[in-house]
């Protein structure tokens, strides 16, 4: 019997799952599809999760005996796409559990996307190319869920072709082709949940195909519980320390993204060289559902730190991630003088834009200096140099120049090298305006 999702045991391993999940359900209600991916250890609960959170989708409205789940006031499949308002008035409408289906590792194509309806296509008096649905024409509006994608990834890549033109652009599209027959193709609004274990053959699904790993907004790692009583909860089937997501969220419409956010994500995507634009993007959605969830109208930049993993776990390195969020806390500390300048002076956007990029470099420099140091220090031991006018100088350089003892000759082509420590700062390092308190 499946588990009710409020009767889950949240813990440490599991609750970003969780948040991803709820997030995911609150971006239906504003019919934008956001696609999540969990990996993780066998048995730790990831399919328990996202099969549970089936039972909590919001119901959909649509044409009565649609078999593609046709919103009333946006039809799109074959049957009412070209009917008026009043035809489909007449035809009526119908409250259904919003859908929620399956695909395995082991599906076949036809099942998947669905074939074409011959019988419409040989019709004398109206031939057309319809679709007789599939898995996913029929899960529109709803959630399809693939467990171990990994797999299907590497047995099916075909299957795998049409999950890239079904996520690819919200909504996505799926089509159906027959040799010596009409394409039949139409759009389709479906979220996909997947789960894989990575540690497994055939692998990571980044490994296996990184185009598809990238289509995912969210990619989550699900750990197993460190609390011993988590562990008793789950045994002794304890009601679940969180309560369930409301059915009732609010729409993400109605959350504001200020413009110094934008800039912000423009100038990481620049500064930390991030590949895909899909990860910017999925950051922006992420931040506005983290406001849904929260009940707010506008995002703060605790909502930005909390879904960078989620939004770039997949994307990048864990250095780079850490990084990033270095770098908006860095930002966030000097937000108050940043947005001042801004309101101040009007049509200066783009310098808030190349500040906060310039911050971000001059921070990673710094940073690479005092690392610079720290490893010349441990490594060599200090030495007392013959010249007075170099021990002057790492004198009034700092601490850092005397206990790095850099030595008197430094093989630094093309020009004739010098001791680091008997040049100026402002020769090596430089900055805005270009004073180093010394």
């Amino acid at each position: 019997m499946m588990k009710a999702y409020d009767q889950l045991i949240r813990h440490e391993g599991n609750e970003d799952l969780f948040r991803a999940v709820e997030m995911s359900i609150a971006a239906l209600v504003s019919d934008y599809p956001f696609h999540i991916h969990v990996e993780g250890l066998r048995g730790t609960g990831k399919t328990t999760i996202l099969r549970a959170a089936g039972s909590i989708l919001p119901p959909i409205t649509r044409i009565k005996s649609c078999p593609y789940n046709c919103d009333p006031l946006s039809p799109h499949c074959p049957i009412h796409r070209a009917m008026s308002s009043e035809e489909i008035k007449e035809i009526g409408t119908e409250v259904i559990p919003r859908p929620f289906l399956e695909i395995s590792h082991s599906a076949k194509m036809g099942t998947v996307v669905g074939s074409i309806d011959l019988q419409k296509l040989t019709d004398s008096t109206r031939s057309e190319a319809a679709l007789l649905p599939g898995t996913i024409p029929r899960a529109h509006r709803g959630i399809v869920f693939i467990d171990e994608i990994n797999r299907l990834a590497d047995v099916s890549p075909e299957i795998a072709d049409i999950l890239l033109d079904v996520m690819g652009t919200k909504p996505g599209r799926i089509q159906v082709e027959e040799t010596g027959l009409h394409t039949a193709a139409m759009p389709v609004s479906v979220t996909i949940w997947a789960a894989s274990n990575p540690d497994e053959e055939p692998g990571s699904l980044t490994q296996i195909r990184r185009q598809l790993a990238d289509r995912f907004d969210f990619a989550v790692n699900m750990g197993r519980p460190a609390d011993s009583q988590a562990i008793f909860a789950i045994l002794a089937k304890a009601a679940g320390l969180v309560p369930t997501i409301p059915v009732h969220v609010g729409n993400m419409r109605s959350v504001t993204v200020d413009s110094d956010f934008r800039n912000l994500l423009a100038s990481i995507y620049v500064d930390f060289g991030l590949e895909s634009l899909r990860s910017v993007e999925a950051m922006e959605a992420g931040m506005v559902l983290s406001a849904v969830l929260a009940g707010r109208s506008a995002i703060d930049v605790a909502d930005m730190t909390r879904i960078v993993p989620l939004a770039l776990g997949h994307r990048t390195d864990a250095a780079t991630i850490a990084n990033i969020i270095k770098s908006i806390q860095n930002t966030d500390n000097s937000a108050p003088q940043v947005k001042e300048t801004v309101e101040n002076r009007p049509g200066v956007r783009t310098r808030m834009n190349t500040e906060v990029s310039t911050q971000l470099k001059q921070n990673w420099w710094h940073s690479l200096v005092e690392k610079l140091q720290r490893k010349l220090a441990s490594s060599r031991p200090n030495r007392q140099t013959s010249k007075d006018s170099s021990s002057q100088s790492c004198s009034a350089g700092g601490n850092g120049c005397a206990a790095a003892s850099v030595p008197d000759t430094v093989a630094a082509p093309p020009n004739k090298a010098v001791p680091l420590c008997q040049l100026k700062t402002e020769q090596y390092v430089s900055s805005d305006d270009n004073k180093i308190q010394r």
